[in-house]
């Protein structure tokens, strides 16, 4: 009895391990294709306040934070709820906005951003911008309020029981079998063609690019349980959202500390 509890355990302790691991994979490859397009300037300033290649490696400090007591007010900075049929100006109008729903994803974006202009050296808010970048081009994280972003809506995985949001977490990334930076690496060559057209974008540009996928998301019938077909579906929308949220954040971070 003993034993069986003990591998129960153990099995549920490395199905949460592994499913970190891919949430984290997601916003690595977000962070190392943000340092590939930084410019020296830049790339410099982002080491010297979080060690080289620190970028990278502090695109997780957000999520790992929540489990502070003192972070708890940044749990909501994670997501933006919006509702369906949203046209541009309506985004605009929140964008500008932020607070017009409460503080979250939008909201956070922005003050992450004044902080930096303010003070180039503010280690916390250059880390959860990295990280809050990264769920921007994460279209579950601009979800249904009623269905907490998708994670109400559920799915089954390749036979697993999962949700809507998780699958967009990491299931997705962790189906291509790569590293965050065999990733990175695929997604820069992938998009090489299209690297000036995604640099010219504004942050507007990239929400409504997320929420366009949003919405192709919540029009799919759940109900198909072909998931080779939903990988087929969705591939090229999750390789452009990672990448678009790679050079975005290379665009902020460029504009900063130019």
């Amino acid at each position: 009895m003993k034993l069986t509890k003990f591998f129960t355990g153990l099995s549920f302790l490395l199905i949460s391990i592994s499913s970190f691991a891919y949430d984290a994979v997601g916003h690595r490859i977000v962070a190392d294709i943000a340092y590939d397009n930084l410019t020296d300037k830049a790339r410099a300033q982002a080491d010297k306040v979080l060690g080289k290649k620190g970028l990278v490696y502090e695109a997780t400090w957000a999520d790992e934070v929540r489990s502070d007591n003192k972070y708890a007010y940044s749990y909501q900075w994670h997501y933006q709820d919006l509702d369906d049929n949203m046209t541009s100006p309506d985004i605009k109008k929140l964008l500008d906005n932020p607070t017009a729903e409460g503080e979250h994803l939008f909201f956070a974006l922005d003050q992450m951003q004044t902080r930096l202009k303010k003070d180039k050296n503010d280690a916390e808010a250059l880390k959860f911008l990295i990280h809050f970048m990264g769920d921007l081009h994460q279209p579950m994280h601009m979800g249904r309020k009623d269905d907490k972003g998708g994670n109400k809506v559920d799915f089954n995985w390749f036979g697993r029981k999962t949700n809507l949001h998780s699958v967009w977490d990491g299931a997705l990334i962790e189906n291509q079998k790569m590293s965050y930076s065999e990733y990175s690496h695929y997604l820069q060559d992938k998009f090489e063609p299209r690297k000036t057209e995604f640099k010219k974008h504004e942050i507007l540009q990239s929400i409504e690019a997320s929420y366009a996928v949003r919405n192709l998301i919540y029009a799919y019938d759940t109900t198909d349980t072909n998931n080779y077909h939903y990988v087929y579906q969705f591939g090229d929308k999750l390789d452009e959202m990672l990448y678009r949220g790679g050079i975005q954040l290379a665009n902020v971070l460029n504009a900063i500390y130019k």
